[in-house]
């Protein structure tokens, strides 16, 4: 029902005028109109006062109204010293300008055109260091509400005249400002118009954040594996746009979005890029080690003890048969009971306040796994082995990478109980050839390992030093390859010379 009042609003938006537009304003409580005369004219001043700075309005339009040279809209106008004002025409474009903080004025008795000053209320927050990517060394600065702001902490980063900005609004309801960065000149177009394409063809009521504008406009809608990096820090948006990649923000949303991108790019850091290269590349191994063991860890344990006891060494035999010999459940009903506590407790220390949930996910883990121990429920080295796969998963540097990881467990579990290690091996050849099918922004989604792009494995599963990155990734098919000169950064020349 609200989608076809909605398509009935918009089709006849067109043939709406401002006096119609007036007299539905008029209907909210928060709509204030009243009469401003000047000697010859009665204008009436008209503006939603939750919108509104009431401060600014007396301050820089009430007090200089009076002071115009001629009773006319234009010269009224002229007389404010506010940057952004404008006469409207439209009821469609009166309805916009009103929505987003601004004063209308127009004449009493003619409200054929009205003259429209922004005196928005501003109520953003301050910039602060970033929460959910949150790194020891490197800049302090996240993301906020405002767009204007965000932008802004970008063209800080990047004063370049090439990076360009393309403002749309998106939702049928919300009418979300939605902003798409790129730096002309390097930005392959192909990504360019399969970016703005899809954002520009986005049919929904309601845009409230990037994350889920994002999910909109994905390649594979159906995989549980994010094709698009969110973002809540300045310094990596510029660094993706000045590799050639596209961007795009929303108003209201304190993250950016950015693509085409690749599955390793997930496990990447900024921090990495803040350390020296031998330990930042230690790291990153260490990471996809942690991935690896927090996929396969419990469904290994469940396949060996379901179906392959001759894998077990002979002095762990005897540890493990101890740890199960009064345990009334199989393999399968003891790992998914472990790895759901685990879901639970982490759930409910996100949900709740930072200091309570702190509290909760180190006191309900200790109690709840001794308690289960002792009641004979689960072994005691299943939930060693539950503990490390959920700290290990903790390593994924990107939230939505993590999700992806934590859920992904449970499919391999199964699969190990009905088939052992055969099921897990069918399992992760399936999860590889999904990996293998997708793409981000048409782009294939496990470059530069398939296809293979040796040029970028210098950034790929270890971090080779600066001056080996003399170009950028050959994936995104950059305009401009070159980053500096190989040759020059890497000679060493005598102190002397």
């Amino acid at each position: 029902m609200l989608g076809k009042w909605l398509m009935h609003k918009v089709k006849h938006r067109e043939d709406e005028t401002i006096p119609s537009i007036l007299e539905l304003f008029r209907q909210s409580s928060d709509f204030v109109e009243y009469d401003f005369e000047l000697e010859s004219a009665c204008y009436k001043i008209a503006y939603f006062r939750t919108m509104v700075d009431s401060d600014r309005l007396n301050r820089d339009i009430l007090a200089y109204l009076p002071k115009a040279k001629k009773q006319s809209l234009d010269a009224l106008l002229e007389a404010v010293p506010i940057t952004d004002k404008q006469l409207v025409y439209s009821g469609n474009e009166l309805r916009n300008k009103a929505m987003a903080g601004f004063v209308i004025l127009y004449e009493k008795d003619n409200p054929s055109a009205c003259g429209v000053i922004e005196v928005s209320m501003e109520s953003d927050r301050q910039v602060s260091p970033p929460e959910n990517e949150f790194s020891v060394a490197g800049p302090r600065e996240s993301f906020i509400e405002s767009l204007d702001t965000n932008i802004n902490l970008i063209r800080k980063r990047l004063p370049l005249p090439q990076l360009e900005v393309k403002e749309m609004k998106i939702g049928k309801i919300t009418q979300t400002r939605v902003c798409l960065l790129y730096i002309q000149g390097l930005v392959d177009q192909d990504n360019l118009q399969t970016m703005q394409q899809r954002l520009e063809k986005v049919e929904f009521d309601q845009v409230i954040d990037s994350s889920s504008l994002a999910q909109m406009i994905t390649d594979n809608t159906m995989s549980m594996f994010p094709q698009l990096i969110n973002t809540e820090r300045p310094e990596r948006v510029a660094a993706v746009l000045a590799e050639g990649k596209v961007a795009f923000m929303c108003d209201g949303s304190p993250e950016a979005v950015f693509g085409p991108t690749t599955l390793i790019e997930f496990f990447s850091s900024l921090e990495d890029y803040f350390l020296p290269w031998q330990i930042a590349s230690a790291v990153r191994l260490l990471r996809f080690v942690a991935v690896a063991f927090s996929i396969l860890a419990t469904p290994i344990y469940v396949a060996v003890l379901t179906y392959h006891y001759e894998l077990i060494p002979r002095d762990l035999l005897a540890t493990i048969i101890a740890s199960r010999s009064n345990l009334p459940f199989p393999p399968i009903i003891e790992a998914v009971f472990l790895e759901l506590t685990i879901e639970l407790l982490r759930e409910a220390g996100a949900r709740l306040p930072t200091k309570v949930g702190q509290t909760i996910g180190i006191v309900g883990g200790i109690v709840i796994g001794q308690a289960s121990v002792e009641a004979g429920l689960t072994s005691n080295i299943l939930l060693i082995i539950v503990a490390l796969a959920a700290l290990a998963s903790f390593t994924t540097p990107v939230y939505q990478m993590g999700n992806t990881i934590r859920l992904i467990r449970f499919p391999f579990i199964i699969a190990a109980a009905i088939a052992g290690g055969v099921g897990v091996v069918v399992c992760g050849l399936y999860t590889l050839v999904h990996l293998l099918h997708l793409t981000s922004l048409g782009r294939p989604y496990l470059a530069p390992l398939f296809p293979p792009r040796f040029k970028d494995w210098k950034d790929a599963f270890i971090r080779l030093p600066f001056s080996w990155m003399s170009s950028r990734p050959v994936y995104l098919r950059p305009r401009d390859k070159g980053r500096f000169n190989f040759s020059r950064a890497t000679r060493k020349e005598d102190i002397d010379e």
